[in-house]
């Protein structure tokens, strides 16, 4: 302890003096020989805010957190994302983060701000690490919204909004990058009104735009801010300049009715013609901001230094502190489940209960993130698993700044921290009273749209392989292996073609195994295009006790916006199917659907409704109703018309004007449908919606098509009947593998 603040002290001094030095100093922080230690220090409950960092990819959310970080003084020296001085931001500790310049996995860290605790999580932008994002913004209790003041809001903005939406995360905006080339804060603000559907308003103005932005106008207190000094530590306050005093009125006025409009307080004083004063304006907007029915909106550029220190302030000031959010937790106990409210006061007078919301694998073994909700935990104390019923002591308790731990004693309500030794899963409750059966609503967690077979270069490396394989399957719920006894391949299911590759690449770089992917297979479903009745009996009699079940029921298609969904009605009259047969029978029908019958893909969009059916008092069994269900399923498959489903995306194609022509051309001969355009400032942004299936190989196509200037992101939408030459030639697919398999064809009916 006392080298580390030796080191800190001369490492201090260094970076005063000379390049060379800042050279010596860059090493050491690219070792992690070399960190800013500070000690744990506990708050009051309403000095704590619980906060994520989350946005479309590339609108500077890495980089707003390393100004955060350096303002707060948990660093010394800023970087930059891309890693060009080979040290990389602080929040992008993966060695593929740096090289990319795209954040992969979350990050926690926190900071003290004006005697304030703020818990951060840096979330990734990418739609292929969207369950990063979900299970952060579960446990979070605020969030900010980074826009960039020139893509304004992007696709995967609009995902991160319904995930805020999903968990009911009051949030702020901030407008980044007011120093790019075509900012435009008040576009964003617009595109937050009308594609976000917020009720949302500027705090601030910008003082020039692009190269010319100089700093912002508070709205609140009439002041102009200049964010000084090399480092923009140095915050100066004026008088707002006198050709703007006109405008800054009228966007305070904009401001205090759309507050108004939200909060039932300041309503009544605008009706009334009141002058609310600044104090009863902040007080409106952080009570509207908590009901999620008003954003705050601040303007600055992280790159440049500029508008940081004032969103920190804004949080601080809007954002909810843990007393504020309800935390639900459902009691298990008796026959009825029952909800009941987490109290969040920070004593160990309440029971202990937390969240394990992320897995990560550590040097020194499976490192747990948990968000404490209730009551303290403390290092040495036995905790359980209230899933598993295992109980395990707390060995090792340490709170996170990136991949660096701080060790830490004990833990109270509010607190994000992680453990070691923990064998749980993620979304797993907690508690230190083994006799308490509580559990806390889960995390989301979408499933995977594309699949490839992976396999070892080596096949001496098949150990290393299955380790990589399942530690990855632990720490990520939407990274899914299994393996197929068709094919004979290992296949790998995620969120997209990166988040595959990558996967790929951390094998290589962590495992020393070097992977091969296959081609990308796209995630197909086979749904029921009109209902079917089924009536199967399934009689097996081979001397002792025999099979006897039957089944009469009805499977019909759900809607196309449940298309994913499969349902399972029980319509029982009487007692021609004894209870007890119940879960045999669901277990039959599920397990059924695992492969369908026209190519072979999962089925889904389906409803099982069961009416009727028939047992044997002595040869009825579980095995029996499960194969008589299977029996009738498949029935169905040979009876019914079925079709097959494809995923669709939704893709946000931006493009130089003078290409969209082109692009939009690109977009037809893929099966696109273009939803909207927009243009500004010499660019077009085309939203379209285009199958999966044909998506794969577009990035070179778009490079060609617009010299290398076109960029798009995609995510998953929806799914959509195939086309019919698709749907054939799947099922031609699935044929020639069956003959491949077995040696014989089979035969259609």
């Amino acid at each position: 302890m006392a080298t580390l603040m030796r080191l800190n002290q001369v490492f201090r001094q260094f970076t005063s003096k000379s390049a060379k030095n800042a050279e010596i100093l860059a090493f050491l922080k690219g070792s992690r020989l070399y960190s800013v230690k500070k000690e744990s220090k506990h708050y009051p409950l309403e000095r704590i805010r619980n906060i994520g960092i989350s946005a479309h990819i590339d609108s500077g959310k890495t980089t707003l957190t390393e100004r955060i970080l350096y303002y707060a003084g948990r660093i010394v020296q800023m970087h930059e994302v891309k890693g060009k001085d080979k040290v990389g931001a602080k929040m992008d500790s993966m060695e593929l983060e740096r090289e990319r310049g795209i954040t992969i996995q979350s990050a926690a860290t926190y900071i003290d701000w004006k005697d304030y605790n703020i818990n951060i999580i840096d979330t990734p932008g990418h739609v292929d690490f969207t369950i990063e994002v979900e299970r952060s913004l579960r446990v979070l209790d605020g969030a900010v919204l980074v826009l960039c003041s020139v893509g304004g809001v992007q696709s995967q903005t609009l995902t991160v909004n319904r995930q805020m939406k999903r968990y009911n995360v009051p949030c702020l905006a901030f407008v980044n990058k007011l120093d790019r080339t075509g900012a435009d804060p008040y576009r964003v603000l617009l595109q937050l009104r009308q594609k976000l559907m917020h009720n949302a308003a500027l705090l601030q103005i910008p003082m020039g735009l692009q190269t010319e932005f100089k700093g912002v106008i508070d709205l609140l207190n009439r002041k102009a801010i200049y964010y000084e000094g090399p480092t923009g530590e140095q915050i100066r306050f004026d008088e707002i300049p006198a050709d703007r005093r006109t405008e800054v009125e009228a966007k305070r006025l904009e401001l205090i009715e759309c507050v108004s409009n939200a909060d039932e307080q300041l309503g009544e004083m605008f009706l009334a013609e009141k002058k609310p004063n600044e104090k009863e304006i902040m007080a409106a907007i952080r009570r509207s901001c908590l009901k999620r029915t008003f954003t705050p909106v601040l303007l600055g550029s992280a790159l440049k230094n500029k508008g940081v220190q004032t969103l920190l302030d804004a949080v601080l000031d809007y954002l909810p502190d843990p007393s504020e959010v309800d935390n639900f937790a459902i009691d298990e106990t008796g026959e009825e489940k029952k909800k009941f409210r987490m109290n969040p006061i920070r004593t160990d007078e309440n029971p202990f209960l937390g969240l394990a919301f992320k897995l990560e694998a550590g040097r020194f073994g499976q490192l747990t993130y948990v968000r404490v909700y209730q009551g303290a935990m403390k290092k040495g104390d036995v905790i359980y698993n209230t899933r598993t019923k295992k109980k395990t002591k707390v060995s090792r308790l340490v709170r996170m700044h990136s991949e660096e731990m701080e060790d830490v004693t004990e833990v109270y309500a509010g607190d994000i921290c992680a453990l070691f030794g923990v064998d749980c899963a993620s979304g797993d409750t907690f508690v230190t009273k083994s006799e308490m059966h509580l559990s806390m609503e889960s995390i989301y967690v979408p499933d995977p749209v594309i699949s490839m077979s992976i396999k070892p270069a080596n096949n001496k490396d098949l150990d290393q392989f299955s380790k990589g394989l399942n530690r990855f399957v632990r720490e990520d719920p939407t990274f899914r292996i299994h393996y197929d006894n068709e094919s004979k391949e290992t296949i790998a299911s995620g969120m997209g073609e990166l988040h595959l590759e990558i996967y790929s690449q951390r094998m290589e770089r962590e495992y020393n195994c070097k992977c091969v992917l296959g081609r990308p297979k796209v995630a197909f479903r086979e749904t029921l295009m009109q209902p079917v009745e089924v009536d199967y009996l399934h009689k097996k009699q081979s001397g002792g006790q025999g099979q006897y079940g039957r089944i009469i029921g009805v499977i019909e298609p759900l809607a196309p916006e449940h298309y994913t969904q499969i349902e399972f009605s029980e319509e029982l009259m009487g007692t021609n199917i004894p209870r007890q047969f119940l879960p045999a029978i669901k277990k039959g029908f599920y397990a059924t659907l695992e492969k369908g019958g026209l190519t072979g893909a999962k089925v889904s969009g389906i409803r099982f409704r069961l009416q009727d059916g028939a047992h044997h008092i002595v040869d009825s069994t579980e095995i029996a109703f499960i194969l008589a269900t299977e029996g009738a399923v498949k029935l169905a498959y040979e009876k019914g018309q079925w079709q097959l489903l494809e995923p669709v995306m939704s893709v946000e194609i931006n493009v130089p004007s003078e290409y969209q022509g082109a692009v939009l051309g690109q977009v037809s001969k893929r099966k696109g449908v273009v939803v909207s355009t927009e243009s500004a400032e010499g660019w077009s942004t085309i939203y379209a919606e285009v199958p999966l299936n044909d998506m794969f190989g577009y990035s070179t196509d778009l490079r060609s098509a617009t010299q290398g200037k076109g960029e798009f992101t995609m995510e998953y939408a929806k799914y959509c009947p195939a086309s019919r030459e698709l749907q054939m030639k799947m099922m031609q697919q699935y044929d020639a593998e069956i003959l491949a398999n077995q040696g014989h064809k089979k035969k259609r009916t």
